[in-house]
């Protein structure tokens, strides 16, 4: 049975507000920050939610014992976001992941054989980066139960490229748009992130 690219939209208010707020221009460089943090903290709420390793543990409270649950912190995670747009991201993703240890030179040369890996990217376009990031683990070994991709705005021909190579992988994000530009940008899309973000580059869009 073939196998299909898991793209997960999560329908949360919240996550349509924060997007809102990135499409919209007229949204000032400080607010288009913290709409991005905002979506990193509730889409990886949502990418947690059948996916970080946990148990179960009898605990003892002042008026008697029941059970809870709580994280297995022994198992390693690695949160990676691609420089400099998906740090912002990360900056949200940080409250509900505060035992994750922060990449921000990239991938390691080695990952733990159990450790989970979440991916965070301003947004996916043609989907070349995200791409090599997935080559990357796949060399390091990192199988796709054990990884995460969360990004702002997905756009449909990034997805299908990424799901031809790697169907298996899942993917959080706030929408997909259907079309990219002539210039690969996204339609409707948010525009041009580090430029929003007041952030200077010397590269090309």
């Amino acid at each position: 049975m073939a196998k299909t690219l898991r793209v997960v939209v999560p329908p949360h208010p919240l996550i349509a507000h924060w997007l809102t707020v990135l499409r919209h221009e007229g949204t000032p460089p400080a607010l288009f920050r913290t709409a991005m943090e905002e979506l990193g903290r509730w889409l990886s709420y949502e990418a947690l939610r059948d996916w970080l390793p946990h148990r179960r543990d009898v605990v003892k409270t002042p008026l008697g014992s029941t059970e809870g649950t709580v994280i297995e912190s022994a198992v390693p995670l690695l949160a990676v976001p691609m420089i400099p747009g998906g740090l912002h991201l990360w900056q949200g993703a940080r409250q509900v992941l505060p035992n994750a240890e922060l990449c921000l030179a990239g991938l390691p040369d080695a990952i733990e054989s159990q450790a989970g890996v979440v991916l965070l990217l301003d947004q996916i376009r043609h989907g070349d980066e995200l791409m090599g990031l997935l080559e990357r683990l796949e060399q390091l070994g990192v199988e796709a139960p054990r990884l995460r991709v969360i990004t702002a705005l997905s756009a449909s021909p990034g997805l299908k490229r990424i799901g031809e190579a790697y169907p298996e992988i899942t993917i959080h994000t706030a929408c997909i748009d259907a079309d990219l530009d002539e210039r690969n940008r996204i339609l409707p899309g948010i525009g041009d992130p580090l430029q929003r973000l007041g952030i200077r580059t010397s590269q090309p869009n």
